[in-house]
């Protein structure tokens, strides 16, 4: 298994696993497989261009290639550029349970904890996704706060629990 920062060469592969993650687990997610359809993969390579600095998404490789992936941007305000997001965190199901979400959350926060003034990592995760929450725990992030009806998907609602990391202060 190749963990790695994905690069423009990637598109296609990122497009597409994140279009299999919107559909197979839709409760999981804000952003919907409609919407990521109306996104072009010239999209994606431009997010993945080196100009990029405080944004990125860390990928792992199989022989199936793009297995699972985890995003990550920095807040742009003055005020708040001391924090970080993750997004988009996913992992197919064929390579579910053999530490990969594991692997690809230890590279975005390395690759974070590296940027110079990141101070905290937040993230978002619906509470349907337990396996997720429990992982993030184990890491480090800690609960902070629950939002009750944050996603409306086909008539029902899902809570969304926030996270946080601090790697420094």
């Amino acid at each position: 298994m190749d963990v790695r920062v994905l690069n423009p060469a990637d598109a296609s592969e990122l497009w597409r696993l994140r279009q299999e993650a919107l559909e197979s687990e839709p409760d999981a997610f804000s952003s919907s497989a409609e919407e990521h359809r109306k996104l072009s993969v010239d999209v994606f390579s431009r997010r993945l261009g080196s100009e990029q600095e405080d944004s990125f998404v860390v990928g792992a490789f199989s022989g199936l290639g793009l297995t699972g992936m985890a995003g990550f941007y920095r807040e742009e305000g003055p005020k708040t550029r001391h924090k970080g997001r993750v997004w988009g965190v996913y992992v197919t199901l064929p390579a579910r349970g053999q530490g990969l979400g594991r692997a690809l959350m230890r590279a975005l926060i390395e690759r974070a904890r590296g940027m110079e003034g990141i101070e905290q990592i937040g993230l978002s995760v619906t509470t349907t996704q337990a396996a997720a929450a429990r992982l993030y725990r184990s890491m480090g992030f800690a609960s902070y706060a629950r939002e009750p009806r944050a996603l409306k998907v086909g008539g029902r609602y899902i809570d969304e629990e926030y996270m946080i990391l601090y790697l420094k202060g």
